[in-house]
């Protein structure tokens, strides 16, 4: 059984060995670029930085709160040998814990909405977790409740991490995502902008950034409504509202539509050479409509995860190359 030390990365990639202990040692430390043609109108003085965290091992920003959560658990004795590691998840979450799972040699078992990409349910297979599907039209929240059916019905067998109630997640992003903003930016950043999935990401780098300078404005983006094509993104309005997630410490939350969301991937692709997924896309159209108002700033908007494990998705389904690319 590896110890909670064993686990941690080291706190930048020059202080680490040259060959990583396990994968878990491989998360965080992931890199800022410009946004450079996708800015529409933004003023020259106003910096769009986006934090990829597709660099992490298993994919995506859900890396930080996986580890972090089996790391808990371990320390509390809570995760022991014998048990399996089970939560309900829209896919990134369960790819990263199946990852630290195999990794750390515990049987990982995801429930999630059928409907989440293909590409998703092949990684999660790939990392021999057990998949049980929940009904693809009730989304996360289907997931939510028939894993917590799955659970009371053999408590003593399963360690659930628990996302999206686990401060665990918050601090994850708290210890290690703010701080590295933090330093990428040398303390320049001026708005921090994520997605609201399980909330851990905007409230645990929030949290931190804020400490750090109480001027730093922290905008969450939602889809607009409750049906949406938002992958991972949750309207709280009309979901079950995670227990770690307290708007009250946003300074400003946008609604985005699907459609806006689906040409930002596209333009972030051509533009950037950015292959994103679509909650990025939302995030970069929340992070222009902070920028447009504004004359100077350090804008940081974070982008959850790469766009290849989409590509059997809505997202892409009827989408048709520029003519005579390719």
């Amino acid at each position: 059984m590896p110890s909670v030390a064993a686990l941690a990365p080291p706190a930048s990639p020059a202080e680490g060995p040259l060959a990583a202990l396990s994968v878990a040692r491989l998360v965080g430390n992931t890199p800022l670029v410009e946004i450079r043609h996708v800015r529409d109108g933004v003023a020259p003085g106003v910096r769009i930085l986006a934090k990829l965290e597709g660099f992490n091992p298993g994919g995506s920003v859900k890396d930080r709160p996986a580890l972090k959560m089996i790391e808990d658990g371990l320390a509390r004795g809570l995760l022991v040998a014998g048990k399996t590691i089970i939560d309900s998840t829209s896919g990134n979450t369960g790819i990263a814990l199946a990852m630290v799972g195999a990794a750390l040699g515990f049987p990982v078992k995801l429930v999630m909405p059928e409907n989440v990409s293909l590409e998703r349910k092949r990684v999660v297979a790939a990392f021999g977790a057990e998949v049980v599907y929940s009904d693809p039209l009730e989304g996360s929240d289907g997931a939510i409740r028939l894993c917590r059916k799955i659970l009371a019905e053999d408590p003593e067998r399963y360690f659930k991490p628990d996302q999206y109630n686990n401060p665990a997640n918050v601090q994850a992003h708290y210890e290690t995502t703010g701080p590295e903003i933090w330093r990428q930016t040398a303390g320049a950043v001026t708005h921090f902008i994520a997605g609201i999935g399980t909330g851990g990401t905007i409230m645990g780098t929030g949290r931190y950034l804020k400490e750090q300078h109480p001027g730093v404005c922290i905008v969450a983006a939602e889809p607009e409504d409750a049906f949406h094509g938002l992958e991972g993104l949750k309207h709280m309005a009309s979901s079950i509202v995670p227990g770690i997630y307290h708007e009250e410490q946003l300074d400003q939350k946008l609604g985005i539509s699907t459609e806006e969301a689906y040409a930002m991937v596209y333009r972030l692709g051509r533009e950037e050479g950015l292959l994103v997924g679509q909650s990025s896309g939302a995030a970069h159209v929340a992070a222009l409509m902070v920028a447009r108002p504004l004359r100077d700033g350090t804008i940081v908007v974070l982008f959850p995860d790469f766009g290849g494990r989409y590509l059997s998705t809505n997202l892409w389904l009827g989408w048709q190359p520029i003519e005579g690319a390719g």
